[in-house]
C-alpha cells in the first residue's frame, strides 16, 4: 500500500510561525484542528525529527514531512431521517437544524444524525474533505441549539466555504430566547 506524504519546505517569509498554523496556510483543505491532531499523533517531522507541539516555531528552510494515516475503517449507515432542507444546488445544501439533533456521528449517536440522513439522500454526492465521518459537513453547530448549516456536495466548496468560515466573510447572524426573567450575578452589575 502507497503511503499517502508530503514534503514542504519552508520559505524566508513564514520565518517563525507556528508549525501548525504555518500548515494551514498551505494545506487550506485540512482544518487547523486536524493539522494539529496529525502533529500530536507523530504524523509530522521537522527536519527529520518527529514533533508533537503543535505551536513549534519553524524557520526558514526547514523541511516538513507529513506522513498521512491511512483512513480508519467506518460503519455510519445511511438511515431515512428527516431533513429541512432549505436550499439545494450543485454546490450545497442548506439545512435548517432543529434543536436536539446531533449533526455527525460520535459518542451515543451513531444512527440519527444529519449525516446519516444525508448519506441516505445524496449517497455519494458530498465532500470528501471532512473524512468519511463528516462527509460534506463544513461547519456544525451543537445538539442542543437550532439553525441553519451548509453542507458541501463537493471538494471545491467545501474548499470555499472553509475559506470563507475561516476569514470570516461568511455574515452569521445569532438570536437567543430567554423565559423568565434574568438576575445578574453577585459581585456584577
Amino acid at each position: 500500500m502507497k503511503k499517502n506524504i508530503l514534503n514542504i519546505a519552508v520559505p524566508l517569509n513564514f520565518n517563525s510561525y507556528r508549525i501548525d498554523k504555518f500548515l494551514q496556510s498551505k494545506i487550506t483543505e485540512l482544518s487547523r484542528t486536524r493539522l494539529q491532531s496529525l502533529i500530536r499523533n507523530g504524523h509530522i517531522k521537522l527536519n527529520n525529527k518527529i514533533i508533537n507541539n503543535p505551536s513549534k516555531k519553524v524557520k526558514e528552510k526547514d523541511e516538513i514531512k507529513i506522513d498521512f494515516p491511512s483512513p480508519k475503517k467506518t460503519l455510519i449507515q445511511p438511515n431515512k431521517i428527516a431533513l429541512d432542507i432549505l436550499y439545494d444546488d450543485n454546490d450545497v445544501i442548506i439545512i435548517n437544524k432543529a434543536s436536539g439533533v446531533v449533526v455527525h456521528p460520535g459518542a451515543g449517536n451513531h444512527k440519527n444524525t444529519i449525516v446519516n440522513g444525508l448519506l441516505y439522500k445524496y449517497k455519494n454526492k458530498l465532500s470528501s474533505i471532512g473524512g468519511k465521518l463528516r462527509p460534506g459537513i463544513v461547519h456544525r453547530i451543537d445538539k442542543d441549539t437550532s439553525g441553519v448549516i451548509v453542507v458541501a456536495k463537493n471538494d471545491d466548496a467545501h474548499k470555499n466555504l472553509s475559506l470563507q468560515f475561516t476569514k470570516h466573510t461568511i455574515k452569521r447572524t445569532y438570536e437567543t430566547l430567554i423565559w423568565g426573567s434574568l438576575k445578574p450575578q453577585s459581585g456584577t452589575i
